[in-house]
């Protein structure tokens, strides 16, 4: 099996490093090289650019593919969504200049909108209703109404800074995207697709996710199981000729620093958290 993978850019490197924390280490991976085997014999790494991904996987270059869903947007072909991985997020944004008339996406009825995702902004308008004439550029696209190619744009953007740098504002949202998994229709059930998509998926779920292990009086258990209910409540263990018990939980990061003192005021001891690298739900 063939996993197509960005070769570059902000999506390479986060890429590769989930599918490390996955299990499926690269083996003989080095730059510029154009595939990767991995510890599976039975799976094997391509690096393409992330808008050739879609067209990769359809056309049987590989079965599965890890690119933005804007790019599949884009490129229009017909693959399954397996897995959101929850990192490359993005907006696609229609924007216009802020000194202009432009408020609304109506109000572009006959106008031309400058933008790299032809297939994208015309779904949109036609959703809309609204008539436009698209033209399209291969980069540089906030610079189009400002000499005159454009009244507005539809592009990428993480955080605005450039947009509000060429004195651009967003009029509407056009599409929401983030990095995801993406298989042919005729490989979705294939058990190693599974396979790979199980070991993705363990890697997300315990991502700002901690392990707690205490020891506790067994008379306090109720009230530390109130603290840290678990996933499911948590394991309870007998300490061997005491009247303690010890107690192992899930909980999300951002409750550990409260569930320790409040863990200690009923009577825990011996408090350990550790990170969890995959959970398997």
């Amino acid at each position: 099996m063939r996993i197509a993978v960005p070769n570059k850019g902000r999506l390479h490197e986060p890429t590769v490093d989930l599918l490390e924390r996955a299990g499926l280490h690269l083996v003989d991976g080095a730059d510029r090289k154009l595939y990767a085997n991995t510890v599976d014999p039975d799976v094997t790494v391509l690096f393409a650019r992330t808008n050739d991904i879609p067209e990769y996987v359809a056309d049987g270059a590989a079965d599965l593919g890890i690119t933005g869903y804007d790019q599949v947007c884009e490129s229009a072909v017909d693959l399954d969504e397996l897995l959101d991985l929850d990192y490359g997020t993005c907006r696609i944004v229609l924007a216009a200049p802020e000194e202009s008339a432009i408020s609304a996406t109506s109000d572009l009825d006959g106008g031309t909108v400058a933008t790299e995702f032809p297939n994208v902004t015309r779904n949109f308008f036609e959703d809309a209703g609204v008539d436009v004439d698209i033209a399209e550029v291969s980069g540089a696209t906030e610079l189009t109404p400002h000499v005159d190619m454009a009244d507005a744009i539809v592009d990428i953007t993480s955080t605005g800074t450039t947009l509000r740098m060429n004195r651009l504002e967003v009029i509407d949202d056009v599409l929401e995207s983030s990095v995801r998994l993406f298989a042919r229709p005729d490989v979705v059930d294939d058990e190693k697709v599974e396979h790979v998509s199980t070991a993705l998926s363990s890697v997300i779920a315990a991502d700002n996710q901690r392990y707690i292990m205490l020891n506790a009086p067994e008379d306090n258990l109720e009230a530390v199981k109130d603290v840290i209910p678990g996933m499911g409540g948590p394991t309870v263990m007998d300490i061997a000729g005491t009247d303690q018990v010890a107690v192992h939980a899930v909980v999300e990061e951002s409750n550990v620093f409260e569930a320790i003192t409040d863990l200690k005021s009923v009577g825990a001891t011996d408090i350990l958290v550790t990170e969890i690298e995959r959970l398997v739900e």
